[in-house]
């Protein structure tokens, strides 16, 4: 199986949304963070073939990274692009379902990146 290419979601002014959410979940729990990273690095090994309980689609192409510490549940959401590409789109500290609202905010998301894969693709050397 070929590795998935992971890469971050940019908006249109530069934001780069789950890579801000990171650094603040960086400074604040250090545990939670590396776990977060950690599935970040399954989703490249495993794209696709991911499953529960760290992976699962939630609708309209739309997949969520499964994270819990304690009894803190973290969920990063993504997209495939083509076969081999995973866009990080959204992140966020849950208690009971995923709101709608970030749903479908992942979702405007995956349309723009659709569009404009380079507009909206974080590089560092920028």
């Amino acid at each position: 199986m070929p590795r998935t290419d992971v890469i971050f979601y940019q908006e249109d002014e530069g934001d780069v949304p789950v890579l801000d959410w990171l650094k603040g979940l960086h400074r604040a729990d250090q545990r939670a963070y590396e776990s977060c990273v950690a599935a970040i690095g399954r989703l490249s090994e495993s794209g696709h073939e991911l499953r529960r309980p760290l992976a699962d689609i939630l609708r309209d192409g739309i997949f969520e990274l499964r994270i819990r510490k304690g009894r803190v549940n973290y969920r990063i959401l993504y997209f495939f692009h083509g076969r081999n590409l995973a866009i990080l789109g959204h992140a966020l500290t849950k208690e009971n379902k995923v709101p709608k609202a970030d749903i479908d905010r992942a979702i405007r998301r995956k349309k723009a990146f659709e569009v404009d894969p380079a507009q909206h693709s974080y590089s560092e050397e920028e």
